[in-house]
Formats: structure tokens, sequence, C-alpha cells
């Protein structure tokens, strides 16, 4: 039986591929195993222990159960389909077979539990979900009993959705408001256990995620008005009024987790104010930047208003319920005829007016720079700064990171700048210094990194860091996205050349846009106020 059904799913599986491809080959070993493999299991109520298994997964074409009592396993059946069992009362582990289209197979164990008592000490937890709108999730419990099923109370949805005794089911409404959920917990018993509650099905109008970090940027690249990124404008009024309190409008600073943005109430116009007597010229930027997050508006007009004052207006819409980036070309404000060389206010307004709610973060101007920091790195540049900065000294601070001249210009080095680190006596094993880079790296150039060192001594061993700057941060606020590549030098008090393999580094992928090049000199060791030079770090085959 198992040949054949795997028969028939490879049939239709090179039919499918054929008509798509007829010179394509079909590479089943590349297929994935089934995954996320599990059942809801079901009893009637009448005390015959008849379960039912509905098994569910990824990557699956069919499935059979082993039902954990000694009995004969099931045919093979398709993926969406049942089967059923009658067991006598006991706990039982029935195993869920899970067969892809390549013949692979995943198990799993799922109790079964069957009574012919009614269930007892029922336990039902319902909660809103904190990121999505007037989703509600419910939990239920019993003692005997095998699933539940929950009637969420909504006009249109008689029909109850089920799950296993102690697992969770959600369900999303279709308007916000008070609705009575039911609960039925079900055993192999004719009787059954109920709980009733009202709940309140909640609209989330605010993110409940950060908006997209900024890249990195030389600091002539841009003039921020807010956000955490950049350095702001100092003296700046996020709410002047304007007279709009009338209108119901407020704002706030909202709190993210400590993430804080902007937050203009019933927006009808608002207006962000530079400091009396203060204006900034954005002729030489090409964009003005923010990120906008609204549950309730269609769209966002920003004007900037230049001294005289003279105003013009650029319109966007907006995505509800999630960040919408808006990068405005400046010249679309000049091009109206405004000039922008002395900006002292910007105006938003909203559509529906006065009718909706937004959070605004990362407000900027910027343009393309001129020259980036990027690998390769030689530290040559007069127009940009290689703000290195360094970490881990015997009291936790920083340790001393500067682009210096190369004191010894001879052998494998005879550049001018270089990158100095001094690892002062006491600092920690982990010390070092790190730049950011504001293009990520294209490995098309090579996943071998070759990095010009001076160390005092020889066997020093030299760890080069790189790390995804944006990603999730562990418990000490640093990124989880990394990877490390480890070299010794073989020479003191000279120039070499080290190179460090990246592939052959754990959790390094091509894939990630790493950002952030860190340097550690004499890893591992306690500092003893050596000094240590870097130049020339670049890529290779």
């Amino acid at each position: 039986m198992k040949k054949i059904h795997f028969i028939i799913s490879f049939f239709v599986l090179t039919t499918l591929m054929g008509c798509a491809n007829d010179n394509g080959d079909i590479d089943l070993d590349g297929l994935p195993t089934p995954e996320n493999i599990s059942a809801l299991t079901t009893v009637t109520q009448d005390n015959s222990g008849k379960v039912t298994f509905l098994p569910k997964g990824e990557g699956v074409t069919q499935y059979k159960v082993d039902f954990g009592d000694g009995s004969t396993q099931s045919d093979y059946f398709s993926s969406g389909g049942t089967v059923s069992h009658v067991y006598k009362e006991g706990v039982y582990t029935a195993k869920i077979i899970a067969m892809g289209l390549n013949g692979e197979t995943t198990q799993v164990d799922q109790q079964v539990v069957v009574s012919f008592k009614a269930p007892e000490n029922l336990v039902v937890v319902v909660t809103n979900d904190l990121s999505v709108s007037k989703k509600i999730t419910v939990t239920a419990s019993a003692d005997y009993a095998l699933f539940y099923d929950v009637y969420f109370g909504e006009t249109g949805m008689p029909d109850p959705i089920s799950a296993n005794n102690g697992e969770s089911v959600s369900y999303t409404y279709k308007e916000a408001g008070v609705y009575t959920i039911r609960v039925v917990s079900k055993s192999a018993a004719i009787k059954t256990t109920e709980y009733s509650t009202e709940v309140t099905a909640k609209l989330v109008l605010n993110p409940t995620t950060a908006a997209p970090v900024p890249p990195n940027r030389q600091a002539g690249d841009v003039i921020a008005i807010y956000g955490a990124k950049y350095t702001n404008v100092a003296g700046i009024n996020y709410f002047p009024d304007w007279g709009q309190a009338g209108q119901g409008s407020s704002w706030t600073e909202f709190d993210l987790n400590g993430d804080k943005m902007l937050n203009y109430i019933k927006l009808s116009y608002q207006g962000i104010a530079l400091a009396d007597g203060t204006s900034i010229d954005v002729s030489g930027m090409e964009y003005l930047h923010m990120d906008v997050w609204t549950a309730d508006l269609q769209k966002i007009e920003t004007s900037l208003i230049n001294i005289g004052p003279s105003e013009k207006p650029v319109t966007k819409e907006l995505t509800a319920n999630q960040w919408t980036s808006i990068d405005i070309p400046v010249s679309a404000f000049t091009s109206q005829g405004l000039s922008v060389d002395k900006i002292f206010q910007l105006k938003l307004v909203g559509t529906p007016w006065a009718g909706g709610t937004v959070f605004i973060d990362n407000i900027y101007f910027y343009k393309t720079a001129a020259q980036s920091i990027q690998l390769p790195l030689d530290f040559e540049s007069a127009t940009l700064t290689y703000a290195w900065g360094g970490f881990g000294d015997a009291g936790f601070g920083p340790i001393p990171a500067s682009i210096v001249t190369n004191p010894d210009k001879t052998g494998a080095n005879i550049s001018n700048k270089v990158v100095k680190i001094e690892k002062t006596s006491g600092a920690q094993v982990w010390a070092g210094a790190s730049l950011n880079l504001e293009n990520t790296i294209d490995f098309t150039k090579g996943t071998t990194v070759k990095v010009n060192v001076w160390s005092p001594k020889v066997g020093a061993d030299i760890l080069y860091k790189m790390e995804v700057s944006t990603s999730p941060k562990d418990g000490n606020g640093n990124p989880t996205v990394f990877f490390e590549a480890h070299a010794t030098t073989t020479t003191a008090n000279a120039w070499q050349v080290l190179t460090f393999d990246l592939t052959t580094a754990p959790n390094f992928s091509t894939a990630n846009k790493y950002d952030r090049v860190i340097l550690f000199p004499d890893f591992g060791q306690i500092g003893t106020g050596s000094v240590y030079y870097f130049d020339d770090i670049k890529q290779s085959n």
C-alpha cells in the first residue's frame, strides 16, 4: 500500500513539473522532510471509544497512524483525510507517521486519553492578541478530556472550532465588540462539560514592532529631525499645536519597549517646529524620509515650510496596521516652486481630517553618499569619518581605538593611515573595537577576508567578527546574527596579512546583511597595554 501511494504521488508530481518545464530535472533528494506534524484527535460522546485522527503538517502527501494499543497500523491516507479507531478506556501514545513526496517520513507521538467519565476541573484561559486586531485565543484543559469545541459567538459563525485538550485555538472577529464564548470540553462519555464567558475583541491601535532601523550614514549625508539613529537638530518642538487641540488632536511620545516614537492622536494638522531663530538648508539633500504606522488613516500629507513663510505639500498613501516607509524626493517640493534653503517647520495633515492616529519614527533628510564606509577599507579617505568604537577595558568601558598615521611604513604595508587599537592593562579577554559599515557585504566579491595586521608578538589570536546590527539582541544587548573567524600572528613588530576563511566560521551565511566589523586583538588574553594596528580589510576569492 505504501508503494502504491508513493507511486501515485510521484506520478502527480512528475506530471505537474513536466507541464511547467519539459527540460527540468526532478530532484527528489532536495525536497524537505515533512515537518510540524500534529493531529486533532476527537472522540464520539457515546461511550464507544471511537477516536478520529485528523493529521496536519507541512511537506506531507500522506499519513498513517500507529494507534498505540497493539492493533494494526492504519493504511496510508491522503493529506486532509481522517482515520478512526475504537479504543478501550485508557491512555495511549499513538504515532502519527507523515510521508513526503520523496518517501522520507517524520514520526511524532500523540497522547490519546479515552475516558468514559465526563471532563472535570475545566480551566479556560482567554487572551487578546497584542499584535493582531480582534484576535482572541482560547486554551482549555480538563481532566479526562480528549478535546474541546469553542463557539466564538459571532453571527454567521455557528460551527465550533475544535482543539486538543490543553492546546490553543484562535479566532479573528470581523468586528470589534463584546461576544459570548462557549467552550464544550469532551471525553468519550455522553456527558460534556461547558464554560461560557464574555470577551471583548479589541482593536490594536498601536504598533507592536519597531520601525525599520535606518542605515549607517556619514554625518554630512543626513539631517535628522527625529529618531534614535542619528543626531537630531537641537531644540525641536514636536507639538507646537497651532490651535488644533480644539479638533481633539493631541500628541505623546509613545514608548515601545524602549523604542520611542511620535504619536499624533486624531491628526488634523500638526507641526514640527525648529527652535526659534533656527532653520536648516536641505537643498543639498535628496530625500525626506519617515516611517509611519496607523490603524485608521488613509493618507498623510507632509509640507515643508520655508521662512517667508512659504509651504508646499506632498501626499502619500498609508497601509494600515504596518509600518509604511516613506521617501519623498526633495525635488517634489522644489518642483512646486518652494525654496528649501531655510526650512523651519514641517506640517503633517491626516486623511480623514482628525479621524485617525499616527505613529512616526525616523524623520530625516538624506542624500546618497559620494563615498561610503564599506569593504574594502583602507582608511585613507580625507572626507569619511571612521568611527571606531572600543570596548572591554578593565572597568568594562571603551579601550582606545582611532585612525592614526602608519608608524611602520615598511614591508607589507606602506599606506599612510591605519587603525590603532590599544588593549589596555587589565582589559577584558574579549576587548576590541567595532566599525559600522554604510553598505552591507557583497559576497559575490569573495568569502575570504584579508587584514593587514601589526602585532607586538607572535601567536596573538586575532578574531575577526561581523554582525547584522539590526538583528534581535541577546541578553547583553548584542546582535544575535553574526559570525567569528580566527587567525594567528606569526610575526612580531612587523606588518603581515592574515587570511580569514569565512566559510569555515560557524553561523556564517552569504544571505545575511552584515554591516558591522569587529576586531579583537590578542583574543582570549587579559590586556597588557599592548598596541595593535590594522589596515586594508578586503575580500578575496
